[in-house]
């Protein structure tokens, strides 16, 4: 009996959240903790996108301000805010979000890559879109938000 075993792409794990009313997912494994936005000290001459330093339980980390990273007009802080802490490249950044909406198993064969148009190759920080019945979560590639190339 000849058995046939189709390989799925893997499933993904994800923390979701939500910025200038679209849906953002990173995966699980790079967040290292989500908090309330703190008090952020502003560093003078710093790139436009970063918000300042927050202390992170005696450590200094760069706080990055998604909105403006990407381009999207400004949001207002509410109680919903949060800070989610990421590991990038071995650096602990923490980045401002609107708010965590959920932690998803997303399959793999609900994940498409960013169309051309969407995002030019080598340029975007979306590294996969996941259709789900409702909605549209883009997926960053965590390894772009603080380059510039």
């Amino acid at each position: 009996m000849n058995t046939v075993q189709t390989e799925s792409a893997p499933e993904e794990q994800v923390v979701v959240f939500n910025l200038a009313n679209e849906y953002f997912g990173v995966d699980v494994a790079r967040v290292q903790e989500i908090r309330r936005v703190p008090e952020i000290t502003h560093v003078p001459r710093s790139l436009p996108y970063v918000e300042g330093v927050m202390n992170l339980r005696g450590a200094v980390i760069p706080v990055v301000d998604l909105c403006r990273r990407f381009g999207f007009s400004p949001s207002e802080r509410t109680r919903s805010s949060r800070v989610v802490i990421l590991d990038l490249a071995g650096q602990t950044v923490g980045v401002i979000v609107d708010a965590v909406t959920e932690v998803l198993r997303i399959p793999g064969e609900a994940i498409e890559p960013p169309s051309a148009v969407v995002t030019s190759e080598g340029e975007g920080f979306v590294r996969g879109i996941a259709r789900l019945q409702d909605r549209l979560i883009m997926l960053l590639d965590l390894d772009r938000i603080t380059t510039d190339s």
